[in-house]
């Protein structure tokens, strides 16, 4: 969907999934008017299905757009939301421990007084998805040309996903909390197009609040262990 000619541009990137491994191949935004911006995600170890969210932030960290987030979270609709009958199906449900930082970042809040899109009031499809389930490469691009310094970050987290630090009982009376385990993962990247590089390696720098009470960052990882093996390596690149 986006412009051919950039969408071949960044298609002929050198990818770094394995051979035996074809990458997920979507786009975002393709009614943009900004720079292109290709995300290649190698999937680790850890990865089971998380949820994620891409956006762009400005020099000052303001945020910009969002480039991708999950569908789920992008709706307030979850596939596996309401139990009602007896067996699993589509629900509206609110999870603010998911992808606090971006959705606090984002700075919408909703009539539950959270931090998250709804049902009513959704990201719109532009920027929003499916969650890859294997390692990806997204093609999206800036709403508006101009903009030559940012930051893209990339928030990640995977539901349940205990170790000896996050345990089952750290809160046991906080329900969002039990929903995440090892909190979400923010990795970030300068870009600056007046010095353009190839590719641009993100690198973690911190970890959401726990349950999703604000959208502070915590610089500190050494309690994350899965955790930093969902992504084993998050690369940018850019055409102007």
């Amino acid at each position: 969907m986006l412009i051919s000619v950039l969408v071949l541009a960044l298609a002929c990137t050198t990818t770094k999934v394995p051979a035996d491994e074809a990458p997920d191949l979507f786009t975002s935004n393709p009614a943009g008017k900004g720079s292109v911006i290709e995300i290649e995600m190698l999937r680790g170890e850890g990865h089971n299905h998380p949820l994620m969210a891409i956006w762009v932030e400005d020099q000052e960290g303001q945020f910009v757009q969002t480039l991708y987030v999950a569908e789920s979270i992008a709706k307030g609709v979850f596939q596996h939301g309401d139990a009602s009958k007896g067996f699993w199906m589509p629900g509206e449900i609110q999870r603010p421990a998911a992808l606090p930082n971006w959705s606090h970042k984002r700075g919408i809040k909703n009539k539950n007084g959270l931090y998250l899109p709804t049902p009513t009031n959704p990201v719109v499809d532009a920027y929003s998805g499916p969650t890859p389930d294997k390692s990806f490469i997204l093609n999206s691009r800036l709403d508006e040309p101009g903009l030559k310094r940012f930051t893209v970050l990339f928030e990640i987290n995977q539901p349940w996903d205990w170790n000896e630090y996050w345990t089952n009982n750290k809160y046991p009376e906080d329900e969002e909390y039990k929903n995440s385990c090892q909190p979400a993962l923010v990795y970030s990247v300068a870009i600056d197009l007046g010095n353009p590089q190839e590719e641009y390696v993100m690198e973690a720098i911190g970890h959401s609040h726990h349950s999703g009470a604000t959208g502070e960052l915590f610089n500190d990882l050494h309690t994350l262990t899965t955790a930093l093996h969902i992504a084993e390596e998050i690369v940018v690149r850019v055409v102007q």
